[in-house]
């Protein structure tokens, strides 16, 4: 049984959302983050990302940027940039991106869920990326970004958003990346009502996106609770900020790999370690190999491109172990080029399908090594989640992202 509530949202004006709405703070750095806020006062990286208006050389870690992160929201709150809603709501939000759109319900789901696996984890989290959401959290006392969640189509769920999405939305603009982002409010407490008792009917939701965050969020409201000993369940700290979208609306990239070196062997001998666990073809029809199913790579290595084809029998065809992604650590990343712990090691980068299969070119050079990836798919996903497993690291990539500042939930 899902727990779904309305939340009274901090939330962009009409007229600023275009310039407010930006990108979720882990998909960039601080340098690519002052670029992107300059001209542009209104950008809610001011926030999520605050060492952007403070010295270039702070730690992004340090107490400051927290601090400034909550005098910008309240700034943002004081001058009128971000308004906060008088009535309970859950919305309707709606990407569009190349012509495809996926639909989710924005609330507030339950850190009691989390804790007792209602709502289904399938990776691992750091300490130090949970620590700087925690304190984030905690000083802004809000959650400024969303959780990506997702869960089995429901026919009365998409019925319901169906008929919303016929009314006038709330917000509708297009992104500098062409994304089109249309929010739509539902006010009426029965339609709300009636949304929350159909979650109630859905046996688990599962994180896609947003690991840290929601273990950070989880976190901050058990804090709360020992701070607060005779908290009722009912305050605000007990919910995150969520948008769900069914599995159906959802689509996962490639998460493709880098490696910065040939671990000292030369191209022949690489070629012949790798051909002991792969059917090796070097790529000439096109100027790129993309795989197109599962258990087949592409590799780019000193100006060419191969297809690797794993040999039947050559790897573990358990839940996780039969993963494309696990394939490739195991049977090549591993024992040839020695990236033990994919997670820790900086001889490996990971790179969205989003930035293209050139940009695996230009990061392997002529002295590094990469992987373009089959993407992993959400029934994997679940599936593996059900299980109570966990995916190696950077196995999904998911597109559109979600914009941050569109929602706020102050707890």
């Amino acid at each position: 049984m899902v727990m779904l509530k309305p939340f009274k949202a901090i939330r962009p004006s009409k007229e600023l959302v275009h310039k407010v709405a930006a990108l979720p703070y882990d998909v960039m750095n601080s340098d690519e983050a002052r670029e992107m806020v300059k001209g542009n006062r209104y950008s809610f990286l001011h926030v999520d990302k605050a060492e952007v208006d403070l010295d270039k050389n702070i730690n992004i870690y340090d107490k400051k940027v927290y601090e400034k992160a909550k005098e910008n929201l309240y700034n943002m709150i004081e001058e009128g940039t971000l308004q906060k809603d008088n009535k309970a709501m859950i919305f309707v939000y709606r990407l569009i991106m190349n012509g495809r759109s996926q639909t989710g319900i924005v609330g507030v789901t339950s850190i009691d869920d989390y804790m007792n696996n209602i709502i289904k984890k399938h990776e691992y989290t750091r300490e130090e990326k949970e620590i700087d959401r925690i304190n984030h959290v905690d000083i802004c006392s809000a959650n400024t970004g969303p959780i990506f969640l997702t869960y089995r189509d429901n026919e009365k769920i998409n019925s319901i958003i169906e008929n919303c999405t016929k009314e006038n939305p709330l917000y509708n603009f297009t992104a500098k990346d062409g994304v089109q982002h249309i929010v739509w409010s539902i006010e009426d407490e029965n339609i709300v009502d009636k949304i929350c008792t159909i979650f109630k009917e859905i046996s688990n939701l599962y994180i896609a996106d947003g690991h840290h965050r929601t273990a950070s969020a989880v976190k901050v409201g058990l804090k709360r609770r020992d701070e607060n000993p005779n908290y009722t369940g009912e305050e605000e700290f007990n919910y995150f900020l969520s948008v769900i979208f069914p599995k159906s609306a959802l689509s996962i990239m490639d998460y493709n790999r880098v490696v910065k070196d040939t671990n000292g062997l030369s191209e022949k001998e690489l070629l012949k370690m790798i051909s002991k666990k792969f059917k090796v073809e070097v790529y000439t029809r096109d100027k790129t190999y993309k795989p197109t199913e599962k258990n087949i790579f592409g590799m780019y290595l000193k100006g060419k491109w191969y297809k690797l084809t794993a040999k039947p029998g050559s790897f573990n065809e358990d839940l996780v172990e039969g993963l494309d992604v696990s394939i490739l650590q195991n049977t090549l990343l591993t024992p040839i080029l020695n990236i033990q712990d994919p997670r820790t090691d900086d001889r490996i980068e990971f790179v969205g399908g989003i930035r293209g299969l050139q940009e695996l070119e230009k990061k392997a050079g002529n002295e590094g090594v990469a992987f373009s990836m089959y993407p992993t798919t959400i029934d994997e996903l679940m599936d593996i989640s059900d299980a109570d497993k966990v995916m190696p690291p950077k196995s999904t990539w998911f597109e559109p992202k979600l914009r941050s500042g569109l929602f706020i939930h102050e707890i």
